[in-house]
């Protein structure tokens, strides 16, 4: 009786320890924060693990993101690439298809060290323009988020099916890639409009005290929202499948904590979102982490800023990245993931870092690599928790501010636009053509065929291609080209304007041109536009008011070529200093002469042309011709006609050149025609670049 008594008493004080101890002693923790960096649970012991790895789009050519086209085979090859980097993270914004979750869960099988990835949750960002407040219009962003989320946490753990919603992924999730997800990052950039709104409009609301986060006195309301979705999110994940994992939310230099008094652009400083302001209770062990986006050429402050730029690092160098992640670092108690870091390895370029060079876009595969360990050594050697570069893969669809007012953007995916920046941040490259480029400018002129041959004028053999990419333009002369030798090529695209004489030239054309092409050496060589169709100048002259008008840019056939520029800055107020930056820009039609073949040791992934002995090569890209979509020949019209901008489509383009020597030469450029070809889908081939490379070597460095 007495054992049976004293039984019975464990019995209860079992139970009653089992309630009244967190939850949290029985749940599962895959991994874990630490003061300074997330932990991973390995044979039963959690270890400090510094993130090292990429972001990953949803998107292929051909495709925008909503179409979620990447197959399981690709998925699983990209892991394998990815892991042989000596990366141990990837990172997703949203939820991806099944295809994503089955192709890790697979590829892990095959591995003695995991991939993990970080999830992320996307918020719908027509709702953020239209509603402009995470509370407004009944917490619709709120609630889609929350749901969302749940969703995301169904399919992590092999147990969800979502229906087919156009924009969104859909599909059974019966792979639990649980154990291999080591925290979340949810949220979106947010909008300094955003959070303003949401603070002005909900100022009654009151700091959360939640079962497993809590708000300090001084939250903003949205900072009590982001406090709100965490609690969600542990909530459900611990209710439903006894787990959790470390939490952050998606920031950027726009909302960061920290002041900036030499921010040129007032919404850039203007309000802060700080994570500081989120605690976790003693039963949310997995703990809260913080997540930021930053690059090092925007916001302006990263150029301007005093203090940064007089941070010298360890090896001599000014380095206002460095500083500025020093900054922020000082300001967390809990560990920090830089979630987003890279340079584009494009030809156009949207933003100049004054002091470092790392610049956006303009950069070789190489520039890319080495700028990338860079970054991701500041970071390292910071004591952050991890880097994840944007991105793995070039991304097609992408937009820029400096050149989407020149293409048609239910377009973007079908043609590869090198002018714009944000389409090639990624260490794989999509490269038209099945298995290679037609043609490489490389001066190996195997690749072109009589079958390309147009025009023998001038004593010059013209031969023409094209791809997804660029016009390829092959000129055979008589005889060897000098650094003396000067080459003009006339296109003509559009019809009833251009120019029928080049200033300042004793060169005239029998079609009038719109462009004409300069190769002269290594320093003189470029593409130029007739004044009259100089979409630069107009733009930034009629539309923004940014340039002074040039006597006769609205007159044709001036035999006036403009250099051909894209915008990097407007103008900029710097505040503290009390000084006005001007409007700037650069000349991306200068032509840069080099090998363009990846595949030789001089590759240099800048050039447009190449000369070996009489031969030219070059490659020119679409927009550089007032394309707005080659796959389907649209160009730009008239700009004085109010559907510049419209679907206007040409059939052919026409070319001609001479070879001069002498300023007093008279010649005639006689033009023929190049017939241009549409296309639906593109054919690409995947190519890992210089970059993957010098990354692969420093992470495995760094361990």
């Amino acid at each position: 009786m007495k054992y049976a008594i004293i039984s019975m008493i464990l019995i209860v004080l079992a139970v009653v320890l089992f309630m009244v101890l967190p939850r949290q002693d029985t749940v599962t923790m895959h991994s874990k924060v630490s003061s300074d960096s997330i932990q991973v649970l390995v044979d039963e012991e959690y270890q400090d693990m510094f993130i090292k790895g990429v972001n990953i789009g949803a998107t292929k050519p051909g495709s925008f993101p909503g179409e979620l086209a990447i197959s399981h085979d690709e998925y699983f090859r990209w892991f394998g690439m990815i892991k042989e980097m000596n990366a141990n993270t990837i990172r997703v914004y949203t939820i991806l298809s099944p295809a994503f979750y089955n192709a890790l869960y697979e590829f892990n099988q095959t591995q003695t060290e995991p991939l993990y990835f970080m999830q992320g949750v996307w918020v719908n960002e027509e709702d953020v323009a239209e509603i402009n407040d995470v509370y407004g219009n009944d917490n619709t962003i709120k609630s889609n988020f929350i749901a969302d989320s749940k969703s995301a946490i169904n399919v992590i753990h092999g147990n969800g099916e979502l229906p087919i919603r156009l924009g969104f992924a859909s599909g059974t999730y019966d792979k639990d890639v649980s154990m291999y997800m080591i925290g979340w990052i949810l949220g979106i950039e947010w909008y300094p409009e955003l959070v303003i709104n949401t603070n002005e409009l909900n100022s009654e609301k009151t700091p959360l005290e939640g079962e497993y986060v809590y708000n300090t006195v001084n939250s903003s309301p949205f900072e009590i929202f982001l406090a709100e979705i965490a609690e969600e999110v542990i909530a459900y994940e611990v209710d439903n499948y006894n787990s959790m994992r470390p939490l952050s939310f998606v920031n950027w230099l726009s909302t960061d904590p920290l002041s900036h008094p030499n921010e040129p652009h007032v919404n850039e400083d203007i309000v802060e979102v700080d994570t500081e302001h989120i605690k976790a209770q003693d039963s949310y062990t997995a703990g809260l982490f913080a997540s930021y986006h930053i690059y090092p050429y925007f916001p302006e402050f990263m150029n301007y800023s005093i203090e940064y730029n007089q941070y010298i690092d360890d090896d001599g160098n000014i380095n206002p990245y460095k500083a500025y992640l020093e900054d922020l670092k000082a300001h967390h108690s809990m560990p920090i993931v830089v979630a987003e870091f890279g340079i584009p390895a494009s030809r156009g370029k949207a933003h100049d870092s004054l002091n470092t060079g790392f610049n956006q876009g303009n950069n070789t595969e190489a520039m890319q690599g080495e700028m990338v360990v860079s970054m991701a050594e500041d970071i390292y050697e910071t004591g952050y928790a991890g880097a994840l570069i944007f991105s793995w893969q070039d991304e097609w669809f992408k937009r820029t501010w400096n050149t989407n007012q020149f293409d048609l953007s239910y377009q973007r995916p079908f043609w590869s636009n090198i002018q714009t920046n944000e389409q090639y941040f990624g260490l794989l490259a999509f490269e038209p053509g099945l298995n290679q480029r037609i043609s490489y400018a490389d001066g190996d002129i195997s690749e072109w065929l009589q079958e390309d041959l147009i025009s023998t004028h001038n004593n010059l053999e013209i031969s023409i291609k094209s791809d997804e990419r660029y016009l390829y333009i092959m000129i055979e002369s008589p005889g060897i080209i000098s650094d003396e030798d000067t080459i003009y090529i006339g296109i003509d695209t559009i019809q009833n304007q251009g120019n029928d004489h080049m200033n300042n030239t004793n060169i005239t054309f029998n079609k009038n041109a719109d462009f004409i092409i300069q190769i002269n050496g290594s320093d003189n060589s470029r593409i130029m536009v007739d004044q009259y169709y100089d979409a630069f100048q107009y733009l930034y002259t009629n539309q923004f008011e940014f340039l002074d008008s040039i006597d006769g840019e609205n007159l044709k056939n001036t035999g006036i070529f403009d250099p051909m520029y894209l915008a990097l800055s407007y103008q900029l107020h710097l505040p503290q200093e009390d000084i006005t930056i001007p409007f700037l820009r650069y000349e991306t039609g200068f032509l840069k002469i080099g090998n363009g073949n990846p595949s030789s040791t001089l590759y240099n992934s800048l050039t447009d042309f190449s000369i070996n002995g009489k031969y030219i090569e070059l490659q020119i890209p679409w927009q550089l011709l007032n394309f707005m979509d080659p796959s389907t020949k649209a160009v730009m019209s008239d700009f004085r006609l109010e559907e510049w901008k419209s679907n206007h489509s040409i059939n052919t383009l026409s070319i001609g050149a001479v070879l001069s020597n002498s300023d007093t030469d008279a010649f005639q450029v006689l033009f023929e025609d190049y017939q241009l070809q549409a296309w639906g889908l593109p054919v690409f081939h995947e190519r890992l670049k210089e970059s993957y490379y010098i990354v692969q070597s420093y992470f495995l460095e760094i361990g």
